[in-house]
Order: structure tokens, then sequence, then C-alpha cells
């Protein structure tokens, strides 16, 4: 029976903490002989820290980490997956909407020989633009890992510790654990579990700061903007040199074609700037992302750690 970390980022969940590993605490030693739950407290500025601390004193199988400030969540579970220490890391959200119960089928489906699995919701329990942009998001992500799993990700998802290594000096600030794991393999897979609703809290994941989250993850993790920039300026070039050639032959062969004017002229010239100036915005954005490299930033820092057991070692 393998050993299992449970890593938790945590943010503003001060009251549904202590339910979520009371279930985990149940669930847990049928599925392991050795265990641990890993809260990452990602500075949300509510009482979540003290909860943790009292649940590491509770419960010897839980460790926490309470990061500087508020990274992300992708940088809290990094912080989380480097700090485990057993064999398989289930990673899940702390608003209780992935049910406990399930982690058993997801580490059974990754028995059969993958290296992530991926508890997908039969359901999204969203609003429309929430649901839109998050459906956006796993196609761009799909595009960036190259794998059709990517349609069905999950924060809800176990693999391989070992599957670490293959990003273990990996810095900066700009982190997505999804495109991190294929780093080190291709091996993914996705079943769909039901996600329960959120009755306690709200969640913090907006249209805008998924938006934000599907940007960063294109160009911090995949040239393809670049590529898709030089295509339109390849279009737009051709689509100039069309009208161009027209313009020429009706004045070569008369034609009665009336040469347009400074309209015309005016928005050509606006629409191939339009293009160049965007074309030199995603260049911008890539110079952006190699000077944070640069400067070297950390995914996370830590200021305290609570707890420390992992529960059933000897």
């Amino acid at each position: 029976m393998s050993s299992i970390s449970v890593v938790i980022p945590v943010y503003r969940s001060e009251n549904s903490m202590p339910l979520l590993v009371k279930e985990l605490a149940a669930e847990l030693p049928i599925l392991a002989d050795r265990y641990e739950v890993v809260l990452v407290e990602d500075d949300g500025g509510d009482g979540s820290w003290s909860v943790i601390e009292k649940l590491s004193a509770e419960y010897e199988f839980v460790r926490g980490y309470k990061l500087m400030r508020n990274f992300g969540q992708h940088n809290a579970l990094l912080c989380g997956i480097r700090a485990a220490k057993c064999d398989l890391v289930v990673t899940m959200d702390d608003d209780l909407q992935h049910p406990t119960r399930y982690i058993r089928e997801l580490v059974e489906k990754l028995a059969e020989g993958y290296d992530v699995v991926y508890g997908a919701p039969t359901n999204m329990r969203h609003g429309l633009l929430r649901n839109i942009a998050s459906q956006t998001t796993k196609v761009i992500l799909g595009g960036v890992m190259g794998s059709k799993t990517a349609r069905n990700v999950s924060a809800f998802r176990v693999f391989r510790t070992g599957l670490r290594d293959g990003f273990a000096h990996f810095r900066g600030p700009l982190v997505n654990i999804d495109v991190l794991l294929t780093w080190a393999t291709n091996s993914f897979v996705a079943i769909h579990v039901p996600h329960e609703p959120r009755t306690i809290g709200k969640s913090n994941y907006t249209f805008g700061k998924l938006v934000a989250h599907a940007f960063n993850m294109m160009t911090g993790f995949s040239t393809l903007p670049l590529r898709l920039a030089s295509a339109l300026g390849l279009i737009m070039t051709a689509f100039g040199s069309v009208i161009l050639a027209y313009i020429v032959l009706s004045q070569l062969f008369a034609f009665r074609f009336e040469v347009p004017g400074f309209t015309f002229t005016a928005s050509l010239v606006s629409i191939f700037a339009g293009v160049q100036m965007f074309a030199l915005g995603i260049i911008g954005e890539y110079l952006a992302r190699i000077y944070l490299r640069i400067m070297d930033q950390p995914a996370y820092v830590v200021r305290q750690v609570t707890g420390g057991a992992v529960e059933g070692a000897a």
C-alpha cells in the first residue's frame, strides 16, 4: 500500500479547514499505511493560520506552511509538493468541493500505470462567464501541455511524488503545476467525479483572474502567441500585397477603377500599425518573462512551519 501526502493550498478558509481535515482523518487510514496532510496558507489575511496551528496540534499527520505573502494557488501548491514526504501526492481545494471519498478512485486509476490522474468535475458549479473562462483556459492548457487530457484538468489530482524531480530546479513567480508535470511525464488520464457545491465562503477565482491566468500560462510556458503573431503578420502582408497588385494592375490596364484616397490609405496604415503593435506587445511580454527569470524571483517564501510527523511512520 502506497503512502499518501495530501497537499492543500489554503486561502481564507478558516471555517472549512476543520471539516476537511476531519474527513481526511477518516479516509486516509483506509487508503494508506503512511499519510500526511500538508496545508499551505497563502497569506489570505484571515484566521486560517491559527486554525492550521490548532489542527497540527490535534492531528499528528497535519503539517502547516505559512507563506510570507500571497503568491497564488499554484505557487502554494508547489511549496506543498516539494515538502511532501510520501510516495503519492494528492492535491485538492480547501472549499470542500472535492469529495475526499473519491481519493480512492484516483489512486486506483493511478495504479493502472498512469503517472497523473485528474478528478474532472461531472458538472460545472460556477457562473456562465466563469465557466466560459475556465473552459477557455483548459483549451489553452491543452495546447501548452500537448495532451487531450488537459480539457479535463482539475485541482483535484493525484500523481507520483517522483515527478517533482522534473521541475526540482524551477524558479520564478509564474507557476502552473499542470505544465510543470508535463516536464516529467506525458502519462495523464482523467476520470469524472462529482464536485460538491460550495457551502462555506465564496470562490476567490473571478473571470478576470482566470483570463489573466490563461494569458500568463501562454506567455510563460508556450511559444504559441509568438507563432500567432508571426502568422498574423504573414496574413496582413499577403493582404497588403494583393491590394497593391490590384491597384497597380488597374492602372496599367486602364480598368475602370478609382484609386481610393486618404480614407482607404489611412485604414490600411492603421491596420498594419495595429498588427505591428500587437506583435511588439507579445514580444514585450516574453521579454518581461525573461527579465523575471533573470531576477531569479522565488516562487514562494515560507514564513512559518508547524507540525511535522507522518502518520504511520516508524
